[in-house]
């Protein structure tokens, strides 16, 4: 039972308690997610099983994509709309009706304002985040009221559209590298606008090569229980946006190993490989097209195994 099962996250629950629910639900505990969603946001949410697990930090490195709904005229602390976060007589996770005002801007005002965040910039997190100040969570920091400054990343923005604009509510679509925060965005347009603005509701349509057409509701892993891991995609199917190398038998024994492979221990390389590996991840395959390890390039042009999965 090694691959990823996409999951189509609900609103409400934290990526953590997803993770905890599935366990529940398949009876395995090797279990991890590669990419947090906050509680208000919905969506691709890929869980690693097994030996995957070890394949997170790769997985999670991936491209996103986003539909937002950025509320303008309301500046939150959180940047999101967890402060009007209520629940009904069910227990369902419901927002209260919008308390922002509404400004007066054009789609031409808001499209305008949204080109200063397209591209390779630098941003700021928010408060409320899991990022670590002196191994502290900001947001354990927040919470208790104090006083929270995180250094701004390196982010890029390949695509942001305005997709519509009515009564103060814009909803963009956004596909942006790791790291990047769409609540910041939602916080900036504000700030950019001069009417201050938070995330209203995120859904995430695609992490990586898993999009939305991929995802499974929670709530049918729950029913199915071990059955839903019929879903599961294979390990060897994980990562194939990355180049590799195919090893012959003796490459294949050094890889299970952790050994360094030379150019004697491949069968095959596609072109992105040979005749020298580029910077970044690579994936090693046996003769069965086994996913054996992921290596990075060493020093005279041979190939580490960072990670092995046999």
């Amino acid at each position: 039972m090694n691959g990823a099962l996409i999951v189509d996250k609900p609103l409400g629950p934290t990526s953590h308690d997803v993770v905890a629910r599935v366990r529940h639900a398949i009876g395995l505990s090797r279990i991890g997610h590669t990419g947090t969603l906050d509680p208000l946001a919905t969506g691709v949410l890929a869980l690693v099983i097994g030996r995957a697990t070890r394949l997170a930090r790769f997985l999670s490195a991936d491209e996103k994509e986003y539909v937002a709904g950025i509320r303008l005229g309301l500046a939150t602390a959180t940047y999101d709309a967890e402060e009007r976060l209520v629940r009904n007589e069910r227990g369902e996770p419901v927002l209260l009706l919008p308390v922002a005002h509404r400004p007066a801007f054009t789609d031409a005002d808001v499209r305008e304002a949204l080109t200063e965040f397209t591209g390779t910039y630098w941003q700021a997190p928010p408060p409320f985040s899991a990022k670590k100040v002196a191994g502290t969570p900001a947001y354990a920091l927040a919470r208790r009221r104090k006083d929270v400054e995180l250094k701004a990343v390196e982010v890029t923005v390949r695509e942001l559209e305005l997709a519509a604009y009515a009564d103060g509510l814009v909803t963009v679509r956004v596909v942006c590298s790791s790291g990047f925060y769409v609540r910041s965005l939602a916080h900036d347009l504000g700030q950019r606008l001069g009417c201050g603005g938070h995330l209203e509701s995120l859904r995430r349509t695609r992490a990586g090569e898993f999009r939305l057409d991929h995802a499974i509701p929670l709530s049918v892993i729950q029913e199915e229980r071990t059955a839903s891991l019929g879903r599961l995609v294979p390990i060897e199917s994980l990562l194939s946006r990355l180049p590799h190398v195919v090893v012959n038998e003796r490459g294949a024994r050094r890889a299970a190993h952790g050994n360094t492979l030379a150019a004697e221990d491949l069968w095959d390389a596609d072109r992105t490989v040979a005749p020298h590996a580029p910077p970044g991840p690579v994936r090693v395959l046996d003769v069965d097209g086994a996913l054996l390890a992921i290596g990075q390039p060493a020093d005279g042009g041979l190939l580490q195994p960072v990670v092995v999965l046999v």
